[in-house]
């Protein structure tokens, strides 16, 4: 289902993966047995190509990793995460169109 351009984070890696990366990283918390997670995740695999290179995309199992979903206050998924510089830029919440997605992403990179 995802790409090898998708990094699959943990709790433990995710500070050195997400909040230390020198590009903005789009973070993707799911759960296998979320059928919206399931439905847009075409749309995170066709932006982990197409911004390769200037962005990167993360997925990170709430069920196995709830530490950091707790931390940014996820309560639903799908939850999407922009993170630039350590700071979050944007948050996008349930299976939205990759429209939506893409104009999230654009202005992250831009600012």
């Amino acid at each position: 289902m995802s790409t090898e351009k998708i990094v699959h984070v943990t709790d433990a890696t995710f500070d050195q993966e997400v909040l230390k990366s020198d590009k903005p990283v789009l973070i993707d918390f799911w759960a296998p047995w979320c059928a919206p997670c399931r439905a847009i995740a075409p749309h995170i695999d066709a932006l982990a190509s197409e911004y390769d290179g200037r962005l990167k995309v993360v997925k990170i199992n709430v069920d196995d990793n709830p530490q950091t979903a707790v931390r940014y206050g996820v309560r639903g998924i799908p939850n999407l995460l922009i993170i630039k510089g350590g700071q979050v830029k944007e948050q996008i919440v349930g299976a939205v169109p990759k429209t939506t997605l893409v104009r999230a992403v654009d202005g992250a990179i831009a600012a």
